[in-house]
């Protein structure tokens, strides 16, 4: 059955958990039969570990990975910003499609951050967003009119981070 109501959520903060909140969220979605577009700015590279699993949850849950290998380069973007705004159109296409009763984001706060996506976009695809779908937007410095516009706002906050202590990205835990 159909959201009645969506709203727009957003998971930002310097936290550790604003992809694994989305994909909880995906998970609780697909387990009642909603269709799920997970959307994916700036994480190039992978597979990792949710691509994997998306496979085994089709086609309920869809996971669309955009952007280059690695990292954002922030001494040139006009690269990564040519692929950011190529995917952001084909975001708004899907949202707007109808296909979905959920539709996360990832890592778009991060893309408005770097300069890839600008802030009117993203206001424009909260305003455009269908009635009946959720909206989530994820990634770090999430932009006071973002967090505006939003139903729901969480913060994920670092407290302590076992990757000051040298412990690296490991397989099934952050990728």
């Amino acid at each position: 059955m159909p959201l009645q109501q969506g709203c727009v959520q957003v998971y930002t903060g310097n936290g550790k958990g604003k992809t694994t909140a989305a994909l909880g969220l995906a998970l609780r979605a697909v387990g009642r039969g909603l269709p799920v577009c997970f959307f994916q700015f700036i994480k190039g590279g992978g597979p990792y570990g949710e691509h994997l699993a998306a496979g085994k949850l089709a086609p309920l849950l869809t996971i669309i990975q955009t952007g280059r290998p690695g990292w954002v380069n922030t001494k040139d973007i006009t690269e990564d910003r040519r692929i950011a705004q190529e995917a952001f159109i084909r975001a708004k296409e899907l949202l707007l499609s109808g296909k979905y009763d959920l539709f996360i984001c990832d890592e778009i706060n991060g893309a408005v951050g770097f300069g890839l996506i600008d802030v009117e976009q993203v206001l424009e695809l909260i305003e455009l967003k269908p009635a009946s779908a959720e909206l989530v937007l994820t990634g770090r410095n999430a932009h006071e009119r973002i967090i505006g516009a939003a139903d729901l706002v969480t913060e994920m906050r670092e407290i302590k981070h076992y990757y000051k202590a040298g412990v690296p990205a490991r397989t099934g835990i952050e990728s």
